[in-house]
């Protein structure tokens, strides 16, 4: 029974247009969440192609296998400079990955977010809420992985967040 909830876990998930929730698996299924979560991390450990974001479970690879271009882009703002960041880049059709930043004691510290389009951000900003953001670790230095299919974009972002006065570029 389980082997075969975990492989319709990974059929849902795959055919899937948008990120599902753990909730929506669990109601789909007709288990607990407790047990999708428990899933997840078994399918995760096996090398299945699945991220958990904060919209969701969803493939790490795009759909329908595009070509794809993806980079680490590095920068410093404060909290009130998100929203223009992660804007920028997504206005530009680049997917934001994740953000890093480096901490003394834990090493690289690595929060999913998958966010596509300025709906993703506004979403990503009403969940932050009151937290604080990974970069206040970092006195506002992080990381961010993007990704995209169109080439010259990943560019493109990384001339946006220099006119946002944000990029941190090296010697070059």
């Amino acid at each position: 029974m389980s082997s075969s909830r975990r492989q319709r876990i990974l059929d849902l998930i795959a055919r899937a247009e948008h990120p599902i929730t753990g909730t929506e698996l669990a109601t789909t299924l007709g288990v607990s969440r407790q047990i999708v979560v428990q899933d997840m991390a078994i399918l995760r450990a096996a090398g299945a192609d699945i991220i958990a974001t904060p919209r969701g479970y969803l493939r790490a690879t795009p759909r329908g296998g595009r070509a794809t271009y993806r980079e680490v882009l590095a920068v410093q703002h404060p909290r009130e400079m998100i929203e223009a960041e992660l804007n920028a880049l997504v206005d530009l059709g680049l997917r934001v990955i994740d953000v890093i930043v480096e901490h003394p004691v834990y090493g690289e510290l690595r929060g999913a977010l998958m966010l596509e389009s300025r709906a993703d951000v506004k979403t990503f900003l009403g969940r932050l809420g009151d937290a604080e953001p990974l970069s206040v670790l970092t006195r506002g230095v992080h990381l961010h992985t993007v990704e995209t299919s169109r080439p010259g974009a990943i560019e493109e972002g990384r001339q946006a967040l220099r006119q946002l006065g944000i990029l941190l570029e090296g010697p070059g």
